[in-house]
């Protein structure tokens, strides 16, 4: 009797990290970093390197392979993705694999009685909520850099602070939601994000987003940024439906009051006792709201 573990263990994983440390490599990375990063010794990525370790042909072979690795090297060279997010992804790979496809005619070749099932065996849900989270992190990620590297945005931040959110294909709460902890504030004309984003860490942004959903807008995403009527009057120009709510109602009933809240692509309401007036702009994704923000600036 042979798992298909084994096939992982003995056939998949000494090419995959072979073609990773390679790629790694390729991208500047310390055998240091490599290591680190793969979660082995210096010793193991050197005879990676030194094409010490057997590695399979008929994966070296496969076209999608080689497609996720330079993926994988993409992301975690330039710090885009965590390792998190590229070992889910690499799952990923190997449990559709295992199921009727390279790795399962590997194990069927290794396991001969396999061939008598007739059949595939299910083994494992690909969409999982890890995966789904990291991909999430990583897209905020990627619309921070662009925040970041947009020159002027910091005039965009208002007093309370801006915050970007991107939530999950099935968000129902805060929980699902991912953001900056704490806020993007203006810190001598450069935005400063505080940390890495997390999920559950916005109240208001956030909930602003769940809230928009519930009403039927099926944006993933939103920022936050300062209102000026001409901002306003720039985005209507360029195209973009903008609807007012009133600041000084809960949000559902604010949203519930209005028309046209499953069509918005920016939300906005203009103060009220004690409440800044503030920008919404929705999207799909944090790098499209962070890209609207800054044809804004």
């Amino acid at each position: 009797m042979k798992f298909v573990e084994e096939i992982v263990v003995e056939e998949f994983l000494p090419t995959f990290r072979s073609l990773l440390a390679e790629r790694l490599r390729d991208r500047g990375l310390t055998q240091r970093e490599v290591a680190d990063l793969l979660g082995i010794s210096q010793s193991a990525v050197s005879k990676y390197a030194h094409g010490e370790v057997e590695r399979n042909e008929t994966l070296l072979a496969d076209q999608r392979l080689d497609e996720l690795v330079e993926r994988l090297a993409d992301g975690l060279a330039d710090g885009e993705m965590s390792t998190v997010q590229a070992l889910a992804e690499a799952e990923v790979f190997v449990r559709h694999l295992e199921e009727g496809d390279l790795l399962a005619q590997l194990h069927e070749e290794a396991f001969p009685p396999l061939g008598e099932h007739g059949g595939t065996i299910a083994i494992h849900d690909p969409e999982g909520r890890v995966r789904q989270s990291e991909q999430v992190r990583s897209s905020i990620r990627r619309g921070l850099g662009i925040l970041e590297n947009t020159s002027g945005f910091a005039g965009l931040i208002p007093a309370v602070g801006s915050n970007l959110v991107e939530c999950l294909p099935e968000a129902t709460g805060i929980d699902d939601v991912a953001a900056v902890p704490g806020r993007i504030l203006d810190v001598k004309g450069r935005a400063s994000v505080p940390g890495d984003p997390e999920f559950g860490v916005s109240e208001h942004v956030a909930s602003v987003l769940l809230m928009a959903r519930e009403h039927g807008n099926d944006a993933r995403a939103t920022l936050n940024v300062a209102y000026e009527p001409d901002r306003v009057d720039t985005l209507e120009g360029d195209g973009y439906n903008a609807v007012e709510f009133d600041a000084d109602a809960d949000l559902d009933g604010a949203f519930g009051e209005v028309d046209g809240i499953a069509e918005a692509d920016v939300l906005y309401q203009t103060g009220g006792f004690g409440v800044e007036p503030i920008v919404y702009l929705l999207g799909s994704d944090a790098p499209t709201v962070a890209e609207l923000a800054r044809d804004l600036v």
